[in-house]
């Protein structure tokens, strides 16, 4: 995590916009623990990981979203939700993942 809030430091000191994603809950075989951050960028750039490359794909797109003004999100992803396989979660756990807008 150490990284990606040194990215974010980064980026908002030269001007960018940043979203940033965060594991809030997961239950059984979740490839990362709460509390896990993903930040995005206005250009794109991607710092951290919420799924170890699971979900990213997804997250990315949401942030996306929340920069150019979209409300901050609540994303889940589970064996049940026919997403998460979509996007290759296929380790029999369950992600929840908040992604908002960073205010420095």
């Amino acid at each position: 995590m150490q990284d990606v809030l040194a990215d974010v430091d980064a980026w908002v000191a030269r001007g960018d916009s940043v979203a940033l994603a965060t594991v809030v809950e997961t239950r059984r075989s979740a490839p990362r623990p709460a509390g896990t951050k993903m930040a995005v960028n206005a250009r794109g750039e991607v710092s951290g990981g919420v799924s170890g490359g699971c979900v990213e794909g997804a997250v990315v797109t949401i942030a996306e979203d929340v920069l150019a003004g979209g409300e901050p999100q609540l994303l889940h992803f589970g064996i049940a939700d026919e997403e998460a396989w979509d996007v290759g979660l296929p380790c029999g756990g369950e992600i929840s993942v908040w992604v908002e807008r960073y205010e420095p």
